[in-house]
Formats: C-alpha cells, sequence, structure tokens
C-alpha cells in the first residue's frame, strides 16, 4: 500500500513547474483583471472630486443633466426646464460635454 502510495507522488521538477505556472497565472490575473479595475475607480473617484456646478453629466441611470448644487454626497441636477433631481454623487457616470466633445 505504501508502495502504491508513493509511485503517485510527482517528481521534484515537476512540482516546480506547477508552482511556476500558478505564479505565472497569478500574475496575468493581477495585469489583466485587478489592476485595470483598481485604475478605474481611482479615475472615478478623481472626477467625483473634480465636479463642479454648472457641469453638464450623465448618471448611471442615463438621465442627462446640468449640475446646480453640489452637496458632500449629493448633487442636484436639472434635467428639464427647470426641473430638479437630487441624487448621490456617485451615481454621477460621466461628463456629457467631455464624452461628446471627442475627447
Amino acid at each position: 500500500m505504501l508502495n502504491s502510495v508513493l509511485l503517485q507522488a510527482p517528481a521534484g521538477g515537476a512540482g516546480t513547474m506547477n508552482l511556476i505556472f500558478i505564479g505565472g497565472i497569478l500574475l496575468v490575473f493581477y495585469f489583466f483583471m485587478i489592476r485595470p479595475q483598481q485604475k478605474k475607480q481611482k479615475d472615478q473617484k478623481k472626477f467625483l472630486g473634480a465636479i463642479k456646478k454648472g457641469d453638464q453629466v450623465v448618471t448611471l441611470g442615463g438621465i442627462h443633466g446640468k449640475i446646480t448644487a453640489i452637496d458632500e454626497n449629493t448633487v442636484t441636477l436639472e434635467v428639464d426646464r427647470g426641473a430638479r433631481i437630487k441624487m448621490e454623487k456617485s451615481s454621477i457616470s460621466f461628463e456629457a460635454s467631455k464624452q461628446y466633445s471627442g475627447n
């Protein structure tokens, strides 16, 4: 019984190759999945800190509007002829004027 267990153990070189392969997969995963997501989150946080009154923005729900007031966590958007919506700052997706100007 012990002989059959010992015969199934991988050779020393095969274990090292498996570790190198797994390390390579982890590196690829980091550079193609984790790092770009962190950069995107950092850029979004920077964008939300830079928005100001008068900016044309689009929300995550697709609502287009002009910022009329900014509080710490909320913004007020004018969406149509004086109609205003108060919403969370984090729900703003991007600035419409920059998106449509080709930048």
